[in-house]
């Protein structure tokens, strides 16, 4: 039996991705802060879904996580949601330090946690939900396209540290661009913004497919492939900030 655990499955991506896993067979383990959002899902299919409310900021999240891997009775895959974000121009502290609270903090204990469950276990699939925005520090953004970054590295050290210890853990980076979610709700007008079912969709053929990275979709590719050529003398006078907000 196929066995997921999901961070952030009460809204966004993370909904969108439990909802498709739960139609095709899975077991799942759905975590976030809003539990009653969590109920919702479980209804579904109250037999295939365990449930368990978390912060990943808090210490006692990765406890929280192996209690639900082992109501699940294991898990082959695990797909990491969970994430802020927030244009700051005004670079208001508190913003940015509670996007590294989640996006560092909270997304390292997290997969750590995970990894050493795998490592023990056989292994499985780890698969993290990051973004375009760390290809490139953004101005408007600052503590976000670095958490991103911060998120990139380490997936792509942890593969390492795998092979390196000849485990079975295998890793997806998904990196969608603007998606509409709760997360840009309110937040401005986003150019070529995707469905989160459509993004949903795709992280699943990713992940089954053994993708290392996968960008969403090939829009975003061609902006990334861009962005990558414009020299560091020139992308630092740019200005990103969104002009509607």
């Amino acid at each position: 039996m196929k066995r997921a655990v999901i961070i952030g499955a009460s809204s966004g991506i993370g909904r969108e991705v439990s909802k498709i896993l739960l139609a095709e067979g899975w077991i799942i383990g759905i975590a976030a802060r809003r539990e009653d959002k969590l109920l919702e899902i479980k209804e579904l299919n109250p037999a295939m879904v365990e449930v368990c409310a978390m912060d990943v900021t808090d210490k006692e999240a990765p406890r929280r996580l192996l209690d639900l891997v082992g109501r699940m009775g294991g898990v082959n895959l695990f797909v990491y949601c969970s994430g802020v974000g927030h244009q700051n121009p005004r670079l208001d502290a508190d913003t940015e330090l509670d996007t590294v609270g989640v996006n560092v903090f909270g997304f390292t204990q997290m997969v750590d946690t995970m990894f050493n469950y795998m490592a023990d276990n056989l292994g499985g699939d780890i698969a993290v939900v990051s973004s375009i925005a760390g290809t490139k520090g953004l101005g408007a953004a600052p503590s976000y396209s670095a958490s991103k970054a911060y998120q990139n590295t380490y997936i792509q050290a942890l593969e390492q540290l795998s092979n390196m210890r000849r485990l079975h853990i295998r890793f997806t980076d998904i990196r969608p661009g603007f998606v509409d979610t709760p997360l840009l709700s309110g937040s401005g007008s986003y150019p070529m913004l995707m469905d989160k079912t459509y993004v949903a969709r795709e992280i699943v053929k990713a992940v089954t497919a053994h993708r290392h990275v996968k960008i969403i979709d090939w829009r975003y590719s061609i902006l990334v492939f861009f962005w990558r050529l414009i020299p560091r003398r020139l992308w630092r006078r740019m200005d990103v900030t969104n002009k509607k907000l």
